[in-house]
């Protein structure tokens, strides 16, 4: 027994002479992990040290981990999201690491949406739903939406002149001779479709946003009016950590010349993010020319841990020409030219010159861990100048709005549930005028109007984790819009008097239910209802009458869906089955001056199948080639007119106008550990009825495009992207933005040829 106290006391002073020895041997690191877009936790990231140590984030995202001493980086890794690595050297002991993954375009299951307010992964969101993001975007050289858009399933973009957009969105082009109606369009928190049911989407350049979110088919139980569907655009900002001057430029065929240049900052607490784009094209057909300047800047700020504000200002100064629609005669003859005659594009300088700036503040505040709010607020200025083959029109609109939503998170009994609430308010003052148009110069004053556009909704949603994997959706918004108009002067004779239209408070339920079938698919159905009144252009035309027997759309939308992975990850798939019942439904004609007119057809039954597969034959950044994999997406529409009396003809039965039957996009990405990358693009367009008499059809059609570049890093500071493609390689005629039931047979709106372009973007970091 003498000898054990002695060997305490050796035994503890070893201990204390070899435990600073002890202490540095190892440390402790700690952080979150969030998607870099969002700024959203992700669980389930592998974090593992160069020492072998390994650990996962937990619901929060965040992770703690000891690491031996030698550590000297950590590999931060998920499926779906590019790995990224993080120096030990250089971080300070104590400091919680942030760090925010890009997710893969090959992945987009795993991205987690916005979609319904419901910010989960896609594959337990219940609803059909298509994203596309900046890599979506950059396959094509960016001078037009379209391309991008048009790879999405159910989604069709056209352009009637260089940029003159129209987007359908399952087959709501029948109400849209030019523009985007029956779609609202958002913002960030903020909405971009104005009061009176217009949205300029024009407005914006395709190097504005990080990403499109489009919902398909009625959402008004969250996003208001609308049977068409909802597009969630998300803008350019600096991530944190982000130091970056970026500028590039592109030059094609018919005169495109694009410039670009943008600056972004960014910290754990505050980003910024400025960008200046301009592009000018001359245009393949007579007067289809365009110039286009846009300025965005956006903020963010992080004054504490629970309160987070984010800034926009967008300012937009467009010029675009507008060639007119050709005969069958006219376009075989020579597709190139413009509409002639008295009243001729060339002749009347039919154009558009439209300046528009948008504000907008939105705070997000956490109250506690199941509470917060997000309140938004915005202001728009925009004024356009139109002279038209047959009139000229001059507006100013000025509108201001307000959004607010609270999410509260808690436990109903076992039931975890997220309710969400809130309301949002539009008002727009136009002053609206319309005057002859004497060969491009304004004439006698036809009619002098004041538009005041009110438009709101209160909204509300619960959602409900269920036992087996079930997630269950109810949600319910109040819709109401009110147009006063004042008619100051209206010629030849008429004095001054006020007409208001009230479309009263509409009630819009959905119901959603999806079943998580194994970690891979999950399937969903949905039923929602849609209400959308007609905007203030389809009210009031563009010749100054007023057309007060339009009546509001309504329909009910019945859908099903499966989507997620299987073959080992590799293949991906989404396809949805839906039908849709639209009443009172709203179609276009021309007048004899090709002025579109407005009236409602009665009902329309829409049925559809859309698909999107992917299958990724590889992907290795260790090996030579890194990425290699396939994609489609395909577009069966069955739409009919049910029940649609046309004078003394019964048209109950045709084909819905505007829509084709078929329509398939297919693509093949590669890309290489060197940096070279080719993207090919194939797209594929049944032929379309372009009279509700179903008389007339647009030609089928197939077009290809391509994508070869180089990216590269050029020292630590610098890093070159150097591009060149091709659009229409089969060098097909077709039209792309068909005037519907045209007057004179002018439907056609020729599409560019063959044509080329090439570029380069150059980024250095600060």
């Amino acid at each position: 027994m003498n000898f054990i106290l002695p060997l305490l006391r050796l035994c503890s002073l070893t201990t204390l002479m070899l435990l600073p020895l002890l202490t540095h041997a190892q440390q402790q690191v700690s952080g979150q992990v969030m998607r870099s877009q969002t700024r959203q936790a992700l669980e389930g990231v592998t974090i593992t040290a160069s020492s072998g140590e390994q650990t996962l984030t937990n619901a929060s995202g965040r992770f703690s981990l000891t690491v031996a001493d030698e550590a000297s980086f950590l590999l931060i890794s998920h499926i779906g999201y590019r790995p990224d690595t993080v120096s030990l050297q250089r971080t300070q002991p104590g400091i919680a690491l942030q760090v925010y993954l890009q997710p893969l375009a090959a992945s987009l299951s795993e991205v987690v949406v916005t979609g319904y307010e419901t910010n989960r992964p896609l594959l337990e969101t219940a609803g059909a739903l298509s994203i596309i993001d900046r890599e979506v975007m950059q396959r094509f050289d960016e001078s037009s939406l379209v391309r991008a858009v048009n790879t999405v399933p159910g989604v069709r973009m056209e352009e009637r002149a260089t940029a003159s957009y129209r987007l359908s969105i399952r087959g709501s082009s029948l109400r849209s001779p030019y523009g985007i109606r029956n779609v609202k369009v958002y913002l960030s928190e903020i909405p971009f479709t104005e009061s009176n049911g217009i949205t300029n989407l024009n407005l914006l350049d395709a190097a504005n946003f990080n990403s499109m979110e489009i919902l398909k088919g009625p959402a008004g139980s969250l996003y208001g009016a609308g049977t068409g569907g909802t597009v969630l655009l998300e803008p350019r900002r600096a991530t944190p950590g982000e130091k970056l001057l970026q500028a590039g430029t592109t030059f094609g065929s018919f005169g495109l010349q694009r410039y670009t240049a943008s600056a972004s900052v960014g910290s754990e607490k505050q980003s910024l993010y400025l960008q200046y784009t301009r592009q000018q094209l001359d245009g393949y057909r007579e007067q289809s020319g365009m110039d286009r300047e846009t300025l965005l800047l956006t903020a963010t700020f992080n004054p504490s841990e629970k309160s987070t504000i984010q800034a926009n200002l967008i300012f937009s100064d467009l010029f675009y020409q507008l060639p007119g629609g050709l005969t069958r005669e006219q376009y075989e003859q020579d597709p190139k030219q413009a509409r002639g005659g008295m009243f001729g594009s060339v002749a009347q300088n039919a154009s558009m010159n439209q300046q528009g700036i948008n504000l907008g503040l939105s705070q997000e505040y956490r109250f506690t861990e199941n509470l917060k709010n997000t309140t938004a607020v915005y202001g728009l200025f925009r004024y356009r100048d139109h002279p038209f083959n047959t009139d000229y029109e001059r507006n100013t609109n000025q509108e201001y709005g307000v959004r607010s939503r609270f999410v509260y998170n808690a436990n109903l009994g076992a039931i975890p549930t997220t309710v969400t609430f809130g309301g949002e308010y539009q008002r727009g003052f136009e002053a609206a005028r319309t005057y002859g148009n004497n060969r491009g110069r304004t004439d006698s004053l036809r009619t002098d109007d004041e538009v005041l556009a009110k438009t709101g909704l209160l909204f509300t949603q619960a959602e409900f984790e269920l036992p087996g994997s079930w997630i269950a959706t109810a949600a319910l918004s109040l819709n109401d819009t009110r147009y006063e108009i004042t008619r100051l002067h209206q010629a030849p004779a008429g004095g001054p008097y006020q007409y208001t239209r009230d479309f009263s408070a509409v009630l819009s339920p959905r119901v959603a239910l999806l079943k998580r079938l194994t970690e891979q698919i999950s399937v969903h159905g949905s039923v929602s209802a849609g209400f959308s009144p007609p905007s203030e252009e389809e009210l009031l035309t563009s010749d100054g009458a007023l057309n007060q027997e339009l009546e509001a759309e309504k329909g009910i939308n019945y859908e099903a869906g499966i989507r997620g992975y299987t073959l080992g990850r590799k293949l991906s798939f989404d396809v949805v089955a839906f039908h849709f019942r639209l009443r009172e439904t709203i179609a276009s004609r021309q007048d004899l001056s090709s002025i579109a007119v407005f009236r409602n057809v009665g009902a329309t039954s829409q049925s559809g199948l859309e698909t999107a597969l992917g299958y990724t034959l590889l992907e290795d950044a260790t090996q030579p080639v890194s990425l290699l994999k396939v994609w489609s997406s395909y577009t069966y529409s069955h739409f009919r007119f049910r029940d649609y009396q046309k004078d003394d003809t019964d048209l109950s039965g045709n084909k819905l106008t505007g829509v084709a039957p078929h329509t398939l996009t297919a693509g093949l990405d590669l890309a290489t550990r060197f940096g070279l990358y080719l993207y090919l693009t194939g797209n594929y367009v049944d032929e379309i009825p372009l009279t509700d008499e179903n008389t007339v059809y647009a030609d089928s059609y197939f077009v290809a495009g391509t994508r070869l570049g180089l990216r590269r890093e050029l020292g630590n500071k610098f890093a070159l992207d150097i591009f060149a493609g091709s659009e229409n390689l089969t060098d097909q005629k077709y039209s792309l933005g068909n005037d519907l039931n045209a007057f004179g047979g002018r439907y056609f709106q020729p599409a560019a040829s063959r044509n080329y372009y090439g570029g380069l973007n150059l980024s250095y970091r600060l």
